[in-house]
């Protein structure tokens, strides 16, 4: 039974997990971004990163986790987030939810995918 981390720069928590043919991903954007759009893309962008670099993609996508610190700012989410996500073979099924968030952080997106 073989797991592989993705380390990444925080200290005790990996950006990936893949493991039994599935990967467990999570992003945020910490990159000074003011709009929950701007960090949503920037999250997103790394979360197809880290899907590539696992061997997964967009196309792989089988269940997403978005926390919002505001859920008035769901539909500034969405339209970025149907932006990147694609055709509707790729979408997975999405939960988003309202929570506080550490930090500047407006959005944090949790995926799992399947190994392509």
């Amino acid at each position: 039974m073989s797991i592989t981390r993705l380390h990444g720069k925080s200290r005790g928590r990996c950006r990936g997990v893949v493991h039994s043919g599935l990967v467990y991903a999570v992003a945020t954007d910490t990159g000074g971004a003011t709009t929950v759009a701007t960090q949503t893309a920037g999250a997103l962008a790394t979360i197809e990163q880290i899907l590539s670099e696992a061997g997964s993609g967009k196309s792989g996508l089988l269940q997403a986790t978005v926390y919002l610190r505001d859920m008035a700012t769901k539909a500034e989410m969405d339209a970025v987030w149907c932006d990147w996500v694609g055709e509707k073979d790729n979408w997975p099924q999405r939960a988003c939810v309202g929570t506080d968030l550490a930090g500047n952080d407006l959005v944090e997106i949790v995926v799992t995918a399947a190994v392509l």
